[in-house]
């Protein structure tokens, strides 16, 4: 700011010299509004559990198929066919997925009317794996930079029109949902089954969308694992697992 406001001077200062004072000083009225208001930058995400080591893509996933390869037109046959067979409501379930980002996905999960925001120690430590497995899935998508099957076919709808082409391995969306359906496995047991489930689930809509191949959630999980095994061994996310444990506790969530 005050770098342009030292040019704007100069160059004023300049045509006053060159010009009458009327017309510098009509152009010095004109040639300054108001500066347009500016969104707040989004807080950058970090990790709070994790390092740069424990994500790295290098080492925690294979490959994606290369394009063209036997591997690859047998995932893009398998989309075809998921798209195919989805009905209007399976297809609003994904859309509606695809706008959850975070632990509120599995809110009916864990109970009618339930609303993880009103547990803080819950919610806290779940936005916090949302976060870490964010961060990781991003890492491994920039590493390997496959085409989204939209990328490669343009005649594969999505319902993420404005993603970025080479996103596509492994699907952020899906690290997110397993890694948070892991942790809730962990914190309430005697559902985990239901956790996981919902979380497979979760994973399907992002092919039901058309925006990853089958073979892009199927490495989601299996990074989710490998960062929610990581997680559990630290002693500071243990404290706070336990504490979140006993919140849903007393709220008769869980009796583990």
């Amino acid at each position: 700011m005050i770098r342009r406001l030292l040019v704007r001077t100069t160059l004023v200062t300049a045509l006053s010299l060159m010009a009458p004072a009327s017309v510098s000083v009509a152009w010095a009225q004109t040639a300054s509004p108001a500066p347009a208001s500016v969104a707040p930058a989004k807080p950058k995400k970090v990790l709070k559990y994790l390092t740069a080591a424990d994500i790295d893509p290098k080492r925690l996933l294979p490959a994606p198929p290369v394009d063209g390869s036997a591997m690859a037109l047998a995932d893009l046959a398998e989309l075809h066919r998921i798209i195919a067979a989805r009905t209007p409501e399976r297809l609003a379930q994904a859309q509606w997925d695809d706008d959850h980002e975070d632990a509120s996905a599995f809110n009916a999960t864990v109970a009618a009317g339930f609303d993880v925001s009103k547990l803080p120690i819950t919610a806290e430590l779940l936005e916090v794996v949302n976060i870490d497995a964010s961060l990781a899935g991003a890492a491994a998508k920039t590493l390997f930079a496959r085409k989204r099957p939209w990328a490669v076919d343009a005649t594969i709808p999505t319902c993420d029109p404005n993603d970025a082409p080479l996103t596509s391995y492994p699907s952020g969306h899906s690290t997110r949902g397993y890694a948070i359906a892991m942790t809730y496995a962990l914190l309430i047991p005697e559902k985990a089954e239901a956790f996981m489930s919902r979380g497979a689930d979760y994973a399907y809509s992002r092919q039901v969308c058309g925006s990853h191949y089958p073979s892009d959630t199927a490495a989601s999980q299996a990074l989710a694992a490998v960062l929610v095994a990581t997680l559990i061994k630290n002693p500071e996310f243990q404290a706070k697992l336990e504490a979140a444990r006993t919140e849903l506790r007393a709220a008769h969530l869980t009796g583990q």
